[in-house]
């Protein structure tokens, strides 16, 4: 396994303006089914190129909306694609793409539900649980939570060690049946199927055993920690499991 290139790094972009072009979403609801199918396969396209990451607040995608909370993303691919595993660990580790595809791959097929409302049902997900990633490690006595960095330079997440061992968190590596594109995470993003989608780091890079739970980018800014569907940020929801 190689060691890890160093990243590059974008810049934030605020709560205010993320939210507020949210509401550019109500556009995409009053398409007839044709048009709105054409939307969607356009600006997949256009968010897919977009260094802004705004076109993303546009439906489209099948439902999902691209998010990035920095306003460019470097793009990785086999060749230059490496995750880190490290903290408190006796056997840290460095991951190309090739190496997590030779792992014994879940498939697992549930909704997705982001924070804003939106849901996208019977998506499936395919990946590397991160247990077991986790047990290669050697996690030491005192960890108690897991801290997930991303190569966009920005983005943070983060779950308890129990959260994180749970058989419906995984390393991603497609969806619907698709490798994952950069505007879905690609080529590797968390999947925590159980929570709101913000907990689902896209553009993985970095896996860090801590001693306590630090808060991710969207926690820092008022979100819930533990952000289980239905149970957190003031919503009822279905559960997605």
């Amino acid at each position: 396994m190689n060691d890890e290139h160093p990243e590059e790094r974008g810049t934030p972009i605020g709560r205010r303006v993320f939210l507020g072009t949210l509401a550019l979403g109500a556009v995409g609801v009053v398409a007839a089914p044709p048009l709105q199918r054409g939307l969607e396969g356009f600006l997949g396209g256009a968010a897919d190129k977009d260094p802004t990451g705004l076109t993303g607040l546009l439906p489209n995608g099948g439902g999902f909306r691209y998010y990035s909370v920095a306003s460019s993303v470097p793009r990785k691919n086999a060749g230059s694609y490496r995750l880190t595993v490290d903290g408190l660990v006796d056997r840290p580790a460095t991951y190309t793409l090739d190496d997590l595809k030779a792992l014994p791959q879940t498939r697992m097929v549930r909704d997705v539900q982001c924070v804003t409302g939106w849901r996208v049902p019977d998506t499936p997900f395919e990946g590397v649980r991160l247990s077991r990633l986790l047990d290669a490690a050697r996690v030491r006595p005192t960890a108690k939570a897991v801290c997930f960095t991303c190569f966009d330079g920005t983005y943070t997440e983060s779950l308890t060690l129990a959260q994180a061992r749970r058989a419906d968190v995984l390393v991603a590596l497609r969806m619907q049946d698709k490798d994952l594109g950069h505007s879905h995470g690609g080529p590797v993003r968390l999947y925590v199927a159980p929570m709101y989608f913000y907990k689902s780091a896209k553009w993985l890079s970095g896996i860090t055993v801590t001693d306590e739970v630090r808060p991710g980018y969207w926690e820092e800014r008022g979100y819930d920690v533990d952000a289980w569907v239905g149970r957190s940020n003031g919503r009822d929801d279905d559960p997605t499991s």
